[in-house]
């Protein structure tokens, strides 16, 4: 995130996920790997999984975590990270 969150966005898909774009991205190689019969393409996402997880989600959550407090801590655990 280039920008501050100037506000904690709890509803629409938020409600369901708190990582919906990483969600949408990893969808299309497990419909790959179901489309072509292979389990490969779900193989090869588990690391790029664990990278953006470390080095993306958990940052996020850090700075979300510091920039809104308990609200923040409410939300995480009332909706999962993925699903």
């Amino acid at each position: 995130p280039i920008r501050h969150a100037p506000t904690l966005v709890t509803a629409g898909v938020y409600r369901f996920t708190r990582n919906p774009l990483y969600l949408g991205l990893a969808a299309p190689p497990v419909a790959l790997a179901f489309f072509m019969d292979s389990w490969w393409p779900v193989v090869l996402l588990i690391p790029v999984l664990l990278v953006v997880r470390v080095f993306v989600i958990g940052p996020e959550e850090r700075y979300l975590q510091r920039r809104f407090g308990a609200d923040y801590t409410t939300y995480m655990s009332r909706v999962r990270r993925w699903m």
